[in-house]
């Protein structure tokens, strides 16, 4: 099925790019730990109703087991938390600038643990995919804009650290997952391996009575709503397609087409926020979908 990984990568994108609108306010209203830790509890909920409806635990060996925990561990618990830390500090739009590195951290990774080679023609296309995106995303801003996704708050180099310890984080998790993938793994029950660990982990904290783990602010019914759905979206449905990608993609190159998000945001922003995105938001956006059509065209 040639290039069909393509497009579960930018699937898995587009529900990020939903996803990421309902998750700017609940954050700051819990937390970043608590907001991780609520949002992994919802999921982890809808991936073991489906995975047991589906059958898919009978697919789960004992090593894949562990490496599905560690990569919850690594990419969800250690990875998400960083970056919505990050938002915290620096406002989900600079975060986002800062998370888009992830591709370019798999691609150099893939090539040196799985020898993954990249055609010219894919190579030109990934430096304008992220290049774009990131073009995008930090020209992005109108002078007077102050909603959600331009606030920021407190010092700026921790958050450039967690944003960039988030996309790492991300990498790392995903080429952990990219061997176990290419077997006859479900990607559901994966996916709820994944999750299930990282939740536990961060109850453990909670548990232990660690301040940075207590919410912010008591959760009320709209923001669970809001987490709920985030949930679904961004970590339900848009995992899933990431792990099913990998089962078929290059771990640079699902990265790279995955990393398109914040530039799907922007039509988003400009529907919900009935304000037009600045013009280096639309040159960024050119330069992405250039990118993307020389990748999937490869």
């Amino acid at each position: 099925m040639p290039f069909s990984y393509d497009f579960l990568a930018l699937a898995a994108a587009a529900c990020w790019a939903v996803s990421s609108l309902l998750s700017a306010s609940a954050a700051r209203h819990l937390g970043a730990f608590a907001y991780s830790r609520w949002r992994m509890f919802c999921v982890s909920l809808m991936l073991w109703a489906a995975a047991m409806v589906t059958g898919g635990w009978a697919s789960l060996s004992t090593p894949a087991l562990g490496v599905m925990a560690a990569s919850g561990l690594i990419g969800i618990f250690i990875g998400d938390t960083a970056l919505y830390a990050a938002m915290n500090r620096l406002g989900p739009r600079r975060a986002s600038v800062l998370f888009a590195t992830h591709a370019l951290f798999s691609v150099v990774l893939g090539f040196a643990l799985f020898d993954e080679r990249i055609g010219a023609q894919a190579l030109a296309g990934g430096v304008l995919l992220v290049g774009g995106v990131m073009t995008a995303i930090f020209f992005g801003k109108r002078g007077n804009e102050t909603h959600a996704w331009e606030q920021d708050n407190g010092s700026l180099w921790p958050g450039i650290a967690l944003g960039l310890l988030s996309a790492l984080c991300q990498s790392v998790a995903t080429l952990m997952v990219k061997p176990v993938m290419e077997g006859n793994v479900d990607p559901v029950a994966a996916s709820a391996v994944r999750m299930t660990t990282a939740f536990a982990a961060h109850m453990a904290l909670l548990w232990c009575g660690l301040a940075v783990a207590k919410p912010l602010q008591r959760i009320n019914w709209p923001v669970f709503g809001m987490v709920a759905l985030n949930a679904f979206l961004a970590m339900g449905v848009g995992m899933t397609l990431i792990l099913l990608a990998l089962r078929h993609g290059e771990v640079g190159m699902v990265a790279m087409l995955s990393s398109v998000s914040p530039v799907l945001v922007l039509p988003l922003l400009w529907l919900i926020m009935k304000r037009r995105p600045a013009s280096g938001a639309w040159l960024g956006a050119l330069v992405t979908v250039i990118g993307t059509a020389l990748i999937v065209t490869r």
